[in-house]
């Protein structure tokens, strides 16, 4: 028998499904789409599913009522059978930025993780390995907050300037999209990409994330001395380094903000570098006087790793890989994943544009839980409150996440 609280949400899931209409939402090709569904049930996922149409999919979820829903990148011959008999036949080219890869001081706060083997426990992001026993399943918590967004954003903006500028593709081919928990997934549907391998969306990612580039060639040696660009007007990796160094150099903050990854040597160096640039009207170079070529390395490194795009790697070279489907509803959140339009993309605000359930309230006990915003209202911080009054945008939330037990409903 299901908990209380699984119920509720179940209820609230179902009712969303049964009046939804996905017509607006569905993949190009359609019908080439393999579809898969997880279950409230604990672990269990249904996939190899195939639609003709979106009718069908619109009562097949009414009936189901799943957490989650996917649809694959690829397309397929035969969506429904297993997975060496589809025939495959391309696939999109999708990113996914998750805040949870990304270290954020916000992060060491609300997020928590606990080995399942000894019940270590710690904060932050989750470990590989359990620094005490070595085991490697953990239960975490993870929270949603406006720094965790903001940060993922600025990746997701990052990353959609690459993907324009850099590799060519058009605006028309790139779709953004909140996923509904703390992340961005950004899709390519351009027949440019439908036939590249594994090892060619590699590629890729290896110049998303700046893998393999060699500071070397972002220096210019004569008279024994080192020249730096920060020249702008050049492309690809070449033009982001040198605007990360102009950043540098130009904001007061940021030379201070590095103190810890950089030696003195280099910070020095880059404060006296401000005065050249300003004195020179920022020209394009700076002679680096007596800067070693490891130095500049160790710069290029730290300028590599604040210019590139945090993604998943895995879910981008994965070239059958299941991406949430547009207007879903996520299963940690009770959140929809809904576009995010690349000319509005600053101002963007997933807390407030996600929100699926506008209606009625939901009275709970709250075990624990950080400050969080639903819409324009924050809520909590909450630590054994009891009948503690929401709407149900923001019950659902706590609910979801395992923070709270319910009470009673008002529809």
């Amino acid at each position: 028998m299901s908990s209380p609280e699984m119920q509720i949400i179940r209820k609230k899931f179902e009712d969303f499904y049964k009046e939804k209409d996905f017509s607006a939402h569905s993949p190009p090709r359609f019908e080439e789409r393999e579809f898969g569904f997880l279950l409230f049930t604990e672990g269990k996922m249904i996939r190899h599913q195939k639609f003709t149409n979106v009718n069908l999919l619109n009562e097949f979820l009414g009936k189901l009522v799943p957490s989650d829903v996917y649809y694959s990148s690829a397309y397929f011959e035969s969506p429904e059978k297993q997975m060496e008999k589809k025939g495959w036949l391309g696939a999109d080219l999708v990113f996914d930025i998750d805040s949870d890869h990304i270290p954020t001081s916000c992060g060491k706060v609300h997020d928590s993780w606990q080995c399942k083997k000894c019940n270590f426990e710690g904060k932050g992001i989750c470990p590989e390995t359990c620094p005490k026993c070595g085991e490697t399943r953990f239960d975490s918590k993870t929270w949603v907050c406006e720094v965790c967004m903001e940060s993922a954003k600025s990746q997701t903006s990052r990353l959609v300037n690459m993907l324009l500028e850099d590799l060519g593709f058009s605006k028309d081919s790139v779709k953004v999209y909140f996923s509904g928990h703390r992340g961005y997934h950004v899709h390519v549907e351009n027949e440019r990409v439908h036939s590249l391998d594994s090892m060619a969306r590699k590629e890729i990612v290896d110049y998303v994330i700046g893998l393999g580039l060699k500071p070397k060639l972002h220096r210019v040696i004569t008279n024994q001395r080192i020249l730096l660009t920060t020249d702008l007007k050049g492309g690809g990796w070449k033009k982001r380094v040198s605007f990360g160094l102009h950043e540098l150099l130009t904001k007061p903050t940021l030379i201070e903000g590095q103190m810890v990854e950089l030696r003195k040597p280099i910070i020095d160096y880059l404060k006296k570098s401000k005065e050249i640039v300003k004195d020179s009207n920022n020209r394009g170079w700076i002679a680096s006087k007596g800067m070693r070529s490891g130095s500049w390395e160790e710069l290029v490194r730290l300028i590599v790793s604040q210019q590139s795009s945090k993604i998943d790697t895995v879910v981008t070279t994965d070239i059958h890989r299941l991406i949430r489907l547009d207007g879903s509803l996520h299963g940690k959140t009770a959140l929809m994943k809904i576009n995010a339009p690349l000319d509005k993309l600053t101002e963007f605000d997933p807390l407030k544009k996600a929100i699926a359930f506008k209606k009625g309230e939901i009275i709970v006990d709250v075990t624990e839980a950080p400050k969080f915003r639903i819409g324009d209202t924050y809520y909590g911080p909450y630590k054994n409150d009891s009948h503690v009054n929401l709407p149900s945008a923001a019950a659902l939330f706590l609910l979801c996440k395992g923070a709270a037990k319910v009470v009673n409903v008002n529809v």
